[in-house]
């Protein structure tokens, strides 16, 4: 039993052989797929896959904020109105912080992460939280929250020994650990020697950050396995425990639980 806690099948990366990358991910051992969503646009392609793959892929509900710009506040209002639907998400995301390519929006960025997790309060919903160049910001917004109930995951998680600790101070919260931590250069095989099985779940971020030995390559869901290989080892437990494990901290953020 796999996990994918984050994935974008949706995206048209997947259009030609959806029903292909999906049997592979099945026959990987995933049995669920969870689907942040971007903006307005990818809406529709989110909901119709989610649709098509019932009980397999579960659809989010976000502003990501490298699509945040100064009609933020008109996508805001989308968000809003799915949330009012009733199209079944299981969480909000992705949202957060991006300064890597442009900080031109930090203010409305600062303002979309704030108003989308008050909804999570709202709406009883776990957050996915995307956080690049911006791991401060992100945590002096969620200190407030600490006491609140709010849970969810720290997405795509790249940081250090110090960051790392700094979240594990968030009672309801998962680290999500994708293909980065198979790279080379990657830091993380060190970091998570401080970090309790108890706090990952494993990602894809599919299309994004395949692992090796495929990378460079499209990513899937299926590919998910390569990264527990890698999350076992430095965890020095078998694949199956750490699957396990993954699976039910993932399964326990979004509301499925035993």
């Amino acid at each position: 039993m796999l996990v994918d806690s984050h994935s974008h099948l949706f995206l048209e990366e997947f259009a030609d052989d959806l029903p292909q990358v999906m049997q592979r991910a099945r026959e990987a051992g995933v049995t669920h797929i969870f689907m942040p969503n971007i903006d307005s646009t990818t809406i529709e392609s989110l909901l119709s896959v989610c649709a098509a793959y019932k009980e397999f892929c579960f659809p989010m509900i976000g502003l990501h904020p490298t699509s945040v710009n100064k009609n933020y506040k008109k996508e805001l209002d989308i968000v809003a109105g799915q949330l009012a639907s009733s199209n079944g998400y299981v969480a909000i995301g992705e949202i957060g912080l991006d300064l890597y390519w442009d900080k031109t929006f930090l203010r409305e960025q600062l303002l979309a992460f704030e108003k989308q997790v008050e909804w999570a309060l709202e709406y009883h919903l776990p957050i996915v939280i995307h956080t690049r160049e911006a791991f401060d910001y992100i945590y002096k917004v969620l200190q407030p929250y600490k006491e609140t109930g709010l849970t969810g995951i720290f997405h795509s998680f790249t940081g250090t020994s110090e960051e790392a600790a700094k979240l594990l101070d968030f009672p309801g919260f998962m680290i999500g650990i994708n293909g980065v931590v198979t790279f080379k250069k990657s830091q993380l095989p060190e970091v998570l020697k401080d970090v309790p099985l108890a706090h990952i779940v494993l990602e894809t971020d599919s299309p994004y950050l395949t692992p090796v030995p495929n990378r460079g390559k499209r990513n899937e869901s299926a590919r998910l396995k390569d990264t527990l290989i890698k999350v076992a080892e430095i965890y020095r437990e078998s694949p199956e425990v750490v699957a396990e494990a993954t699976s039910e901290n993932a399964l326990k953020v979004f509301g499925m639980g035993k």
